[in-house]
């Protein structure tokens, strides 16, 4: 609507003028908030990112664990086999350890014997020694 009063048309120009510098002014601050948030999820995007390969890797890591968990049972359970298979050997060596303690047992008293007797034959050849 143009006005035929030279003032009002002048403040209608300077105030469309004024809106058209807060349309701009607008404009910019939604442009800088635009790229402000694309920044903010930029940013937060790359962080999701590198999580992802942080969590991939770790699992990755105790995939590994795993896997030298169930080497480590298989061989466990190969030493339990040889275990048993040594046990027949140790109660052997069981067996054998008592014979020698019950051997020994034996010995000493043989040798307590053969010492009775030595002293029994030593006291006989002192006797008839010193008969003569």
């Amino acid at each position: 609507m143009a006005s035929a009063n030279p003032a009002v048309a002048e403040a209608e120009t300077a105030a469309a003028g004024q809106r058209d510098e807060l349309a701009e002014s607008l404009a910019e601050l939604f442009t800088n908030v635009s790229l402000m948030v694309r920044g903010e999820l930029q940013g937060t995007n790359s962080q999701l990112a590198l999580l992802e390969k942080m969590n991939d890797r770790v699992a990755q890591e105790y995939s590994n664990y795993g896997d030298v968990a169930a080497g480590l049972r298989v061989f466990v359970e190969q030493l339990n086999e040889k275990n048993q298979g040594f046990d027949e050997y140790v109660s052997h060596i069981d067996a054998i350890d008592q014979q020698v303690t019950e051997f020994e047992a034996v010995v000493s008293m043989l040798d307590k014997h053969v010492a009775l007797l030595e002293k029994k034959v030593k006291s006989a050849y002192h006797i008839s020694s010193s008969t003569q």
